[in-house]
């Protein structure tokens, strides 16, 4: 027995002894490494994604922070580079996978919510593919080099070139209790005041679109999303939300010392109701994120490219407004408001 328990041992350690890897990062435990994971050229052209591989000095889970898959949603990607630089190694209990910016074109060519390249939105499209376009590929990249390497993800986001948003994370419902247990921990630790749920008990249709915390939950992973920033700002508050709330979350898991600060009352939110625009025009909006509507109160205006009003915008239900419209432009099919429902604790 003592002999079995020895072996255990010894192998544990030697597993922990040897370098993480992630494309052409490689770290050994207490050391931090900077690589890229490498997208092939295919239909379109490949590039690099940037990712910052850090291995603790002590055994314990591995933990991957993915930002930047929309290019423009900068709070979240500055927060990303943030914590490549705030995190020890030394102090580290586990192992980081950072990936702080993986929609490069988005971001060089200053596009929201897709990426120019292929015109794909890039958390929609998991597992990816290795022999479709430049999405398809990166999408394929995270899944074997990140995905499947940790234990737990942080999907980052946060308001785009066109979005005014409050600060809130997601919390998945998927049925899975055990997986429920842990991002819940993980929603909390992260201290952001609003959470939405999010319905995940029903699969994906085929041909529907499969996000990055999808993906990583429908393969066992404890995964959430959290958002802050929005209309391309990068105020501090946003920034040290996500800080500050990932560091609570790695207190949460044990790969920090110290303890981690849940947030105690939070607003928890039910389904979202997108309001679309019927026209082209000028959008005028008349509320603000966190503003509580009632169902037919206005949350704002169209104008023609003449100045005359062309529509008012009632709200379908009443609720919470989640994101609202920041920029005037609005054409027929894009989204004027996302109204939440109030939702309950799930656990109440």
């Amino acid at each position: 027995m003592i002999s079995r328990i020895l072996f255990t041992t010894l192998a544990v350690c030697a597993l922990h002894a040897a370098d993480l890897s992630v494309g052409t990062a490689s770290a050994a435990p207490g050391r931090k490494a900077t690589g890229v994971i490498q997208v092939p050229a295919g239909s379109d052209a490949g590039y690099d994604i940037p990712v910052i591989v850090m291995q603790g000095a002590k055994p314990g889970p591995v933990l991957a922070l993915v930002s930047g898959s929309h290019g423009t949603e900068y709070a979240s990607i500055i927060a990303a580079e943030k914590l490549g630089q705030a995190i020890d190694p030394a102090a580290l209990s586990g192992s980081v996978i950072l990936v702080p910016l993986l929609n490069v074109a988005s971001f060089q060519q200053k596009t929201p919510h897709v990426n120019p390249v292929d015109r794909k939105n890039m958390n929609r499209f998991y597992p990816g593919k290795p022999d479709g376009t430049q999405t398809d590929r990166a999408s394929y990249a995270i899944s074997k080099q990140v995905v499947e390497k940790c234990d737990y993800l942080l999907d980052y986001h946060g308001g785009d070139l066109d979005e005014n948003l409050r600060k809130y994370a997601y919390w998945p419902d998927t049925g899975n209790a055990k997986l429920g247990a842990a991002t819940r921990a993980m929603t909390l630790a992260m201290g952001l005041d609003h959470i939405i749920i999010q319905n995940m008990r029903n699969p994906v249709a085929p041909g529907g679109a499969v996000t990055l915390t999808r993906y990583a939950l429908d393969s066992g992973k404890a995964a959430i999303a959290v958002e802050a920033g929005h209309a391309g700002t990068t105020y501090a508050e946003d920034i040290d939300a996500l800080v500050n709330g990932t560091l609570s979350v790695m207190r949460e898991l044990k790969m920090l010392p110290g303890a981690a600060k849940p947030v105690q009352h939070p607003l928890w939110l039910g389904r979202i109701t997108t309001v679309a625009s019927d026209v082209d025009g000028i959008f005028y909006p008349s509320v603000a994120p966190e503003a509580y509507v009632t169902q037919g109160q206005s949350i704002g205006y169209i104008t023609n490219y003449f100045g005359e009003k062309i529509r008012d915008v009632a709200s379908p239900l009443s609720g919470v407004v989640a994101y609202i419209g920041a920029v005037p432009s609005m054409k027929k099919g894009d989204t004027i408001a996302n109204i939440a429902e109030l939702g309950r604790d799930p656990q109440n």
